[in-house]
């Protein structure tokens, strides 16, 4: 875990899936029934795809299981959205 952690600061949340995928793919298999979902979760959503792998397997329902699945979709905003907000001074004509 504590490997997983570094890469995942390091790195990124996709390297950190993807280090999870090759140390446990049980842990996959348990979690999603096909392939197509966990792709398009690496691609688009890769923090609420972590966050998902971390805690579907403990069963967690009701508020607990989607605030921490809410947790992460709001980190994955804020990461896409930082870059834009950062670089906000490049584009020519915006008024800050």
């Amino acid at each position: 875990m504590c490997c997983l952690l570094f890469i995942l600061v390091l790195i990124g949340p996709r390297a950190a899936v993807i280090v999870w995928w090759l140390f446990d793919p049980s842990r996959f298999s348990f979690t999603f029934n096909t392939i197509f979902w966990p792709l398009m979760g690496i691609l688009l959503l890769p923090w609420t795809t972590l966050m998902y792998l971390a805690i579907f397997p403990y069963g967690l329902t009701g508020f607990q299981f989607w605030g921490l699945i809410g947790l992460g979709v709001l980190i994955d905003i804020i990461a896409y959205s930082g870059g834009g907000w950062g670089n906000r001074r490049r584009f020519p004509g915006f008024k800050n």
